[in-house]
């Protein structure tokens, strides 16, 4: 792939930075965070600080110390009007020096930019915690509730998710003990106050650790539609006991049956509905495991023979009117949220970058959302009406051998990927470049806030059917 040109040369980061340069996100990588840089002609600039980081948690590193190998490119710093790209070292410093309350601000005012005129449509909070394993010295390295690896210090990440677009909307780092939905209340009721009303979600969805009493009432009084699952506590089970034999169970999508019913737990102030879903298991069912005399576990297993059936049960409670099918479906659709997480975790940074302190965990993790979400949007502008996933899309639209050369005035970068389908990616930049020259004609008329939406209207096509966003109602953004 070759092109000439200069600032019209189509590579991929030089594309993805064009995005966050024509809608005014990168604000010059950091003209509003509060850096404090010490006084000294070797000192790196902000922008280098920032850039450097970019380039870092793009390539998909996982720690500090992987920014060592991008620091012989001499191409990218030029892109995306940096200097150098910092050391490792030079990063932690610049980082350590922070004001948390400026970069946190600085932080989400652009994660909202990301999403803001997507919230006119209805749209899904999915909110979950996930559990980052620590092993070192860490600020809040306290041992929680970790599942994968029990006795393991940890930090949890309290997230907040657009449901089914895979678009981070924030994330709050915690010490490890408090994993519990109570410490994900104040974050998530501050982000929710944020907004305005006309531009919050249709309803909340989580699993049983959000069915809580507290977070119900609050959405409640909220005038918040909720869709949680209850954890099976005696009257919960004494309700499936009740409802096993009874002729009620009708379909519910994919195997599942349901029964739409009320039920009042003791400290609750009033009956909500419940939704009572079952699914015949098919496989043999796990009794118990025993031990041998050579202290190897043996699991014994019983097969489900006719006319004996056994069930798998799943109990929700919402505030939402829709009918059994489709809140078995809403909720079915909650698991992509561990797809998030995986991908977050190992394709991307919040598996890494840890720091002794528990104020570059939390801007890191931010920055990685924010990072995650211009390439999620990036690579659908390419690959429209699908969601690909790091671990395809950098091979397939990053990874590439690139010269720079410059004659007469003029810069060519040439591109050379070894890919097997360099014919994909050459249609997919064509059409990258064609989509952004339009947009530049209509820069000025349009300003930066209607292009971002008719670039959203292209990134989300599918999910809005062809219809193009409208000017969402007007945020607080901080100066």
């Amino acid at each position: 792939m070759e092109s000439a040109g200069g600032r019209d040369t189509p590579g991929p980061v030089a594309l993805l930075y064009r995005i966050l340069e024509d809608v005014g996100v990168v604000c010059a990588l950091g003209a509003r965070l509060s850096v404090d840089v010490p006084e000294s002609h070797n000192a790196p600039q902000k922008i280098d600080v920032l850039g450097t980081l970019f380039l870092s948690i793009l390539s998909g590193h996982r720690r500090y110390a992987h920014i060592t190998t991008i620091r012989t490119d001499g191409v990218k710093p030029a892109l995306l009007g940096m200097s150098k790209v910092c050391s490792e070292d030079a990063v932690r410093r610049a980082l350590g020096t922070l004001e948390e309350a400026a970069s946190t601000q600085w932080l989400q005012t652009h994660l909202l930019r990301c999403y803001e005129p997507l919230l006119t449509e209805p749209w899904i909070l999915d909110v979950d915690v996930t559990v980052k394993p620590l092993y070192g010295h860490q600020e809040g390295a306290e041992v929680g509730d970790n599942p994968h690896k029990p006795g393991r210090p940890s930090h949890p990440y309290h997230t907040y998710f657009i449901g089914n677009l895979r678009l981070a909307l924030d994330v709050e780092v915690r010490p490890g003990k408090q994993t519990a939905a109570a410490h994900t209340r104040p974050g998530l009721w501050a982000f929710l106050r944020r907004l305005p009303r006309s531009a919050r979600p249709a309803f909340l969805r989580g699993d049983c650790a959000f069915g809580t009493d507290h977070l119900m009432r609050e959405a409640e009084a909220e005038g918040l539609p909720y869709l949680f699952k209850l954890k099976q506590t005696k009257r919960v089970k004494g309700l499936i006991e009740h409802l096993f034999a009874e002729p009620v169970w009708a379909p519910a999508g994919q195997g599942w049956q349901g029964v739409d019913t009320t039920l009042q737990l003791q400290g609750w102030a009033q009956a909500r509905r419940v939704v009572v879903l079952r699914r015949r298991l098919k496989e043999p069912l796990l009794l118990k495991d025993t031990e041998r005399a050579t202290g190897q576990q043996v699991c014994d297993f019983v097969e489900s023979l006719e006319p004996r059936r056994v069930y798998e049960y799943v109990v929700l409670v919402t505030t939402l009117r829709e009918e059994l099918c489709t809140l078995a479906q809403h909720y079915r659709d909650r698991a992509d949220m561990e797809n998030v997480f995986d991908e977050l975790k190992n394709q991307w940074g919040w598996g890494g970058y840890t720091t002794k302190d528990l104020k570059r965990c939390q801007f890191m993790a931010r920055q990685i959302a924010l990072i995650y979400n211009w390439w999620s949007m990036f690579v659908r502008l390419a690959i429209p009406r699908r969601h690909a996933e790091a671990i395809t899309s950098r091979p397939l639209l990053l990874t590439a051998v690139g010269t720079q050369t410059r004659h007469q005035g003029q810069t060519t970068l040439t591109l050379t990927s070894a890919h097997a389908q360099t014919g994909q990616i050459q249609r997919a930049l064509r059409g990258l470049r064609a989509f952004f020259a339009d947009c530049r004609a209509t820069a000025e008329q349009l300003g930066w806030a209607a292009l971002w939406r008719k670039m959203l209207s292209r990134i989300f096509v599918a999910f809005l059917r062809g219809r193009p966003l409208h000017p969402p109602p007007l945020f607080p953004h901080p100066t």
